[in-house]
């Protein structure tokens, strides 16, 4: 992945942003359990930050997914994870499909505000049973003269309590859950549709989460995102998008975590000595820096294939793995450095811990990533995501 003067401004633009709009007010939106989401996707979208990689035509910058890259990269320099994780779904998750295959008018009502920061997008892809297992969904879609009567739950959806709408998945017809599949927006104020309580998380915790319950909703077909029966397709490319960009949204924080950790072990006398000095502790560091640069070179190259028009989902996967592995090793590692003050909730080290620990859940489970990337090397016919 080339990286020019103009990545680099943007680069500059983000970094401002999170040091004075975000970092700033995390300590507070932690605690109220969210933030401003209206207000600072306006902001955002002022900028053009909501719209890097969407068409000029509606409002975005037509730049290519890498410009999107160092937005994401930075933008995980935020002092906790929810945050970034709001806006990602935003760009990176709930979008892409629309702005990709979604019609002149979905695109017009729904991708242009999404990119202004108007509206805040959802997606609702995963059920109480059908997690991983996105081929596994319940929620129906059943024809009723030019509209569709939508009906089902879904589970653990990001943006959900201040969503504006929804690109949810759901079953337009009967067969193999790979063909009888479809994505459709629904708004999230039409009658029928109810979004639960506010879910209390491990982390992630100033980024709202629900449930959200679909009662007979109608929705016209031409709410519709493609072809009927090609969301499954379209929602596998829409995956692509999605773990890249989470691979890539951990970067900056991983980093950052390793960082805070050497600045306290740089104060913290264990026998009248820095712990720093401690040669096991050092090389536990350099280890953990070295899998990082690993996982951003894992990460650019996908991107790069992925400009190339390539299908990435063998790169998309591993860079996901990759990435969840080390959201589990490295912050669970620098937490025990810390010692007593890692396991108080004040310290950055302890929100690292309990927000990374989503990504290798979130998005496809490492196992599934596992399974995936088997397949592809072509040791066995099991199933992917």
């Amino acid at each position: 992945m080339h990286i020019t003067d103009q990545h680099r401004e943007l680069q500059r633009t983000v970094k401002n942003f999170v040091e004075q709009e975000i970092n700033p007010q995390v300590p507070e939106w932690e605690q109220a359990g969210q933030f401003p989401i209206k207000s600072i996707f306006q902001q955002l979208g002022q900028l053009g930050l909501l719209g890097i990689g969407k068409p000029e035509s509606y409002g975005g910058l037509g730049l290519d997914f890498s410009f999107e890259a160092v937005f994401l990269e930075e933008l995980g320099a935020a002092h906790c994870g929810g945050v970034p994780l709001s806006i990602a779904v935003q760009t990176s998750m709930a979008t892409p499909a629309l702005a990709n295959f979604g019609s002149e008018t979905l695109r017009q009502e729904f991708l242009g505000p999404a990119i202004r920061g108007d509206m805040v997008a959802a997606i609702a892809v995963s059920e109480p049973n059908a997690g991983s297992d996105v081929a596994a969904i319940t929620t129906t879609a059943v024809k009723d003269g030019d509209d569709y009567l939508i009906n089902g739950s879904k589970m653990w959806i990001t943006n959900a309590p201040l969503a504006d709408f929804f690109c949810t998945l759901v079953n337009t017809s009967e067969g193999h859950g790979h063909d009888n599949k479809s994505l459709v927006i629904i708004p999230a104020r039409l009658p029928g549709v109810r979004v639960g309580e506010k879910l209390q998380k491990l982390g992630m915790r100033s980024s709202p989460t629900a449930a959200v319950f679909f009662d007979n909703v109608r929705i016209p077909q031409g709410y519709r995102i493609g072809e009927e029966g090609s969301g499954f397709r379209l929602q596998m490319l829409q995956f692509q998008e999605e773990r890249l960009a989470g691979a890539t949204l951990n970067i900056k924080g991983l980093e950052n975590c390793i960082a805070a950790t050497i600045d306290y072990l740089r104060q913290r006398q264990v026998f009248k000595a820095p712990l720093l000095d401690n040669q096991t502790v050092q090389f536990a560091l350099a280890e953990m820096q070295t899998e990082l640069e690993c996982l951003r070179a894992l990460t650019h190259r996908a991107i790069a294939n992925y400009i190339c028009g390539e299908n990435v989902t063998r790169l998309a996967s591993m860079a996901k793995l990759k990435s969840g592995r080390l959201a589990r090793s490295i912050p669970d590692q620098c937490l025990q450095f810390w010692g007593g003050m890692g396991y108080m909730e004040e310290s950055s080290v302890n929100r690292a811990y309990r927000d990374f620990r989503l990504t290798p859940i979130g998005g496809g489970a490492d196992e599934v990533m596992l399974g995936i990337i088997a397949k592809l090397m072509g040791l066995g016919s099991g199933k992917s995501k």
